[in-house]
C-alpha cells in the first residue's frame, strides 16, 4: 500500500508539473457520492456456552450396574444414561405392592358393609388409613428406584464418561456432562456508554481463531439487569445457531455488535481535505458556457471504514467529487474528468490517462 501511494504521488507530480506550463484545464479523477448501507460496530470478546448444560451425577451411594452411553453420543430427552443396582428396592417394591393390594381389598369390603350398618365409621377410617399408608410406601420405594436410573433431562451431546461399570457411585460423583449445542449462548461485556443502543434482536457477528474463514451470525437475546461497578460494563447474551455443530462451549470469540443500521452517503477518503477540524471536498459542477468547474464544499463527516467516509451534510446523492488531482485546484477552476473512480479500473491506470487528450 505504501509503495502504491508513492507511485500515485509521483504520477500526480509529473502530471501537474506539465499543467503548470500554461495548461488552463486541470485533469482530475472523480467519483460519485453514493448511498450505502452502513452499520456501526462495537467490538468485544465473548465466551460460548451451551444453550442447556448439566453434569449428570449420582444422588445415592450405589454400584453402577449399566452404562448406556459413550463419549460424544447424541442422546434424547428422557433416555436412560446410567442404571444402578436397585435389587433391594425392587424386592421391597414387590412386598409393598402385595400389601397395597391387601389393604385395597380390605377397604373395599369395609365400604360394602357401611350401608347395612355392619361396620362403624372408625373401621372405615382405619381401612382407608392402611390403604393410604401402603400407597405412600409404594411411591417412596418407586422414588428410590428412580434415583438409581439416571436419565437425560434434555436432548444433547454427552461429554467424556467419568465412571466405569461396577464402580461405587456416591452422591455428587460426576458421571458425564450433557450439552445442548444446537443453539449456542455467547456471553460478552459491552461498555455502559452503549447501553441506550442495546436491545433484544440486534444482530451480531462473531469469529473465532479456530475457524478463521468462517463468520457466525446471531442476535442479542438477553441483557443483564445491572452494570458492573468496577469495569462499568454490562453483560450481554446472544444466541448463535449451530447447525454445522462446529461451535463448542468455552470457545473464545471476537464479537462485533451491529448497531445504528442506516442508509448513508459515502465518498472515498482520498477526496477529503482537512484544515484543522474542517473537512472539505472539491465538487464538480457544470456551469453554462464555462463547462465543468471545481468548487470547494465544506462537509460534515461521520463514520470511516474500509477507505470510505460517511457524509452527514454538505453533499447529495449523485454529486461528482474530485478524488485525485485536486492538489492544484482553486475555487471555480476548470477541470477535465479523466476517469471515474468506480473500482472497475485500477487508480494507477487512470492516472496514466490524465494527460491524454481523449480522456473522458
Amino acid at each position: 500500500m505504501k509503495h502504491q501511494s508513492i507511485r500515485i504521488a509521483l504520477l500526480l507530480s509529473l502530471l501537474f508539473a506539465g499543467s503548470a506550463y500554461g495548461q488552463q484545464v486541470t485533469p482530475v479523477i472523480a467519483a460519485r457520492v453514493a448511498a450505502t448501507e452502513l452499520v456501526d460496530g462495537v467490538e468485544a470478546l465473548g465466551t460460548l456456552r451451551a444453550n442447556e448444560s448439566v453434569v449428570i451425577s449420582s444422588t445415592v451411594t450405589e454400584l453402577v450396574k449399566k452404562i448406556n452411553f459413550d463419549d460424544g453420543d447424541l442422546v434424547n430427552k428422557g433416555q436412560i444414561i446410567v442404571e444402578m443396582d436397585a435389587a433391594e428396592e425392587l424386592a421391597l417394591m414387590v412386598e409393598e405392592q402385595t400389601r397395597l393390594r391387601q389393604t385395597e381389598r380390605q377397604l373395599e369390603r369395609t365400604l360394602s358393609l357401611v350401608d347395612s350398618g355392619a361396620v362403624s365409621q372408625s373401621l372405615v377410617d382405619e381401612a382407608q388409613r392402611d390403604f393410604d399408608a401402603a400407597n405412600a410406601r409404594v411411591t417412596a420405594i418407586q422414588s428410590r428406584i428412580d434415583q438409581r436410573i439416571l436419565r437425560a433431562p434434555f436432548g444433547g451431546i454427552t461429554g467424556l464418561r467419568m465412571i466405569s461399570q461396577g464402580a461405587l457411585a456416591q452422591p455428587g460423583t460426576a458421571i458425564t456432562r450433557i450439552d445442548d449445542t444446537r443453539t449456542m449462548k455467547l456471553d460478552f461485556s459491552v461498555p455502559s456508554v452503549f447501553l441506550a443502543t442495546l436491545r433484544k434482536g440486534i444482530p451480531i457477528t462473531a469469529t473465532a481463531r479456530a475457524f478463521p474463514a468462517r463468520e457466525f451470525t446471531g442476535t442479542i437475546n438477553g441483557i443483564d439487569s445491572r452494570i458492573d461497578p468496577v469495569t462499568r460494563s454490562i453483560m450481554v447474551r446472544a444466541l448463535l445457531p449451530n447447525e454445522d455443530d462446529l461451535l463448542r462451549p468455552g470457545l473464545l470469540m471476537q464479537v462485533t455488535l451491529q448497531k445504528n443500521q442506516r442508509s448513508a452517503l459515502t465518498i472515498p477518503e482520498e477526496a477529503i481535505t482537512l484544515d484543522g477540524s474542517t473537512a472539505s471536498v472539491w465538487r464538480i459542477e457544470t456551469v453554462a458556457e464555462k463547462g465543468k468547474l471545481a468548487r470547494k464544499i465544506t462537509v460534515k463527516l461521520g463514520t470511516r471504514r474500509d477507505g470510505m467516509a460517511e457524509i452527514l451534510s454538505g453533499l447529495e446523492d449523485g454529486d461528482l467529487i474530485v478524488t485525485h488531482g485536486g492538489m492544484r485546484l482553486r475555487p471555480d477552476a476548470a477541470v477535465r474528468i479523466a476517469g471515474i473512480d468506480d473500482g472497475s479500473v485500477p487508480i494507477e491506470e487512470m492516472l496514466k490517462t490524465l494527460g491524454k487528450p481523449n480522456a473522458q
